[in-house]
C-alpha cells in the first residue's frame, strides 16, 4: 500500500478538521464501495456549487477577506478557488469570440461580470440564454421600457439584423453598456435606502404602463407557497421547518392575498441589478424574471437580500430596521401602499425564505437552504418590529 500526503488529496477546509483529531501520523481510510463513492460525489458537487457561489460574488466585488469571512475560508482558499474558476470560465473566450462575429462590432475582448454576461470592450454586454422563452421576455421588457426612456439598456441588433444571435444549443444578446456600476456595499450610506425605495416605485409605474404589450408570465406567490414549495419540503421531511410552521405563514397570507394588488414586477430586485454613476441612478438591468405578482414581492425581496448579505453590504440586523423604514418611505413617496400591503409584509418575507429554503433543498444546497431558515426565523421573531417600521 502507498501512502499518500493528505496535503494533495484533501482541500484544505477538509484537512483543517482531519488535524483537529489526529496530525503527523499514518491512518487508513477503508472502502466502502457505494457509500463511499456516494458521499464522495456529493461532497465534490456541494464544493462545485460553493465555489460557483464563491466566485459568482466575487464578480459582484465582495473582497477576498469578506468571502474567506463568510465561507469560514483562509484568504489563500479563496484565491485558489477563484484562480481555478476563472481558468474554467477563461475557456469559453474563444466561443464568445465565434458569437461576437454575429455583429458587426471592433471590440471583442471579453470580461466575466456574471455567470453568463461579459462586457465587451467598453461599450457593450453580451449575454448568454439556455431558454429561449425567457431570452424572449426579456428582450420584450427592454424595448418597452427603452420606448417609454426608462433607463435601461439599448439592445443591439446582428449584422442580419435580429434582436439574438445562436450558437449551438445558447442564445446571446447584444446591449450597449449602461453607465455606472453597481453598489457592492451600503455602509455610511443611509440615504440609498430612500433612493433604492423611490427606484423600485419608478420601475413599478413604468410596468403599469405596459402590462398590456406582449404576454408576460402570470404566477402567484401563493401558488408556489401550495405547490412546488410544499412539495419540496414534504420530500425532504421538513427538515427546518415543522409542517404546522408553514401551514400557520401560508394561511395567514392566504386569508389577505386577494387584497394585495398585483402588477409587472421585476423579480430580482437587488443591488446587482440597479447602477448608480457618482452616485446618481443610472439605469435598471435584468428583466429575466420579470412577472404578474404582488407588488410588495420587489421591496421585500430586495430588504432580504439585504440581509442575506449583511457582511457584504456592511450592515448589521439592528440597522436593516432602519433601512426597512427608508425603503418603505421612499416608495411611497412616489407609489402609496395599502394597509392590506403593508400588514402582508412579514408573511410574505417569511414565504419568500421558504421559497428559497425549498428551492435549496432541492438542489441539496444545504449551506444556504440553513441560511434561508435562519432568515424566515429572523423575520418570524420580528414580525411587530417590521410593522412598527412601516406604518
Amino acid at each position: 500500500m502507498k501512502y499518500k500526503n493528505a496535503k494533495d488529496i484533501f482541500p484544505e477546509e477538509l484537512l483543517l478538521k482531519v488535524q483537529e483529531y489526529i496530525q503527523g501520523e499514518y491512518i487508513y481510510i477503508p472502502v466502502h464501495e457505494k457509500q463511499i463513492v456516494k458521499s464522495a460525489t456529493s461532497y465534490k458537487t456541494e464544493l462545485e456549487k460553493r465555489d460557483a457561489h464563491i466566485y459568482a460574488k466575487y464578480l459582484e466585488g465582495m473582497s477576498n477577506a469578506k468571502l474567506a469571512h463568510l465561507y469560514n475560508l483562509s484568504e489563500s482558499s479563496i484565491r485558489r478557488i477563484i484562480v481555478k474558476q476563472r481558468k474554467g470560465y477563461n475557456k469559453m473566450k474563444d466561443e464568445l469570440t465565434q458569437v461576437l462575429d454575429n455583429w458587426d462590432v471592433q471590440e471583442k475582448e471579453v470580461k466575466q461580470i456574471y455567470n453568463t454576461t461579459w462586457q465587451v470592450g467598453e461599450s457593450y454586454v453580451l449575454k448568454e440564454y439556455r431558454n429561449f422563452k425567457m431570452l424572449d421576455r426579456n428582450l420584450k421588457i427592454l424595448h418597452v421600457l427603452d420606448e417609454m426612456q426608462i433607463p435601461v439598456a439599448p439592445v443591439v441588433p446582428t449584422r442580419d439584423k435580429k434582436l439574438y444571435a445562436v450558437f449551438e444549443d445558447r442564445y446571446y444578446f447584444l446591449s450597449g453598456k449602461l453607465s455606472g456600476n453597481n453598489i457592492v456595499n451600503i455602509e455610511n450610506n443611509a440615504e440609498i435606502a430612500v433612493t433604492m425605495g423611490k427606484i423600485i416605485a419608478d420601475l413599478h409605474l413604468a410596468f403599469k404602463q405596459c402590462e398590456n404589450v406582449g404576454s408576460y408570465w402570470k404566477n402567484s406567490l401563493l401558488e408556489e407557497m401550495r405547490g412546488w414549495v410544499k412539495t419540496n419540503l414534504e420530500n425532504t421531511g421538513w427538515k427546518y421547518i415543522c409542517q404546522e410552521e408553514y401551514e400557520d405563514v401560508v394561511s395567514r397570507l392566504a386569508e389577505i392575498y386577494d387584497k394585495l394588488p398585483t402588477q409587472l414586477i421585476h423579480r430580482d430586485v437587488h443591488f446587482g441589478n440597479f447602477l448608480f454613476e457618482e452616485g446618481n441612478f443610472s439605469g435598471y438591468i435584468d428583466f429575466d424574471l420579470t412577472q404578474r405578482n404582488i407588488r410588495i414581492f420587489d421591496i421585500c425581496y430586495f430588504l432580504l437580500g439585504l440581509l442575506a448579505e449583511e457582511v457584504k453590504m456592511e450592515i448589521n440586523r439592528e440597522q436593516w430596521f432602519e433601512i426597512v423604514k427608508k425603503v418603505f418611505s421612499g416608495y411611497e413617496s412616489k407609489l402609496p401602499l395599502s394597509e392590506d400591503e403593508k400588514y402582508a409584509v412579514p408573511y410574505v418575507m417569511e414565504c419568500i425564505e421558504l421559497l428559497f429554503v425549498s428551492y435549496f433543498e432541492s438542489i441539496n444546497d444545504i449551506h444556504c437552504a440553513e441560511d434561508a431558515s435562519k432568515l424566515f426565523w429572523f423575520v418570524k421573531k420580528q414580525e411587530n418590529r417590521i410593522w412598527k417600521s412601516i406604518r
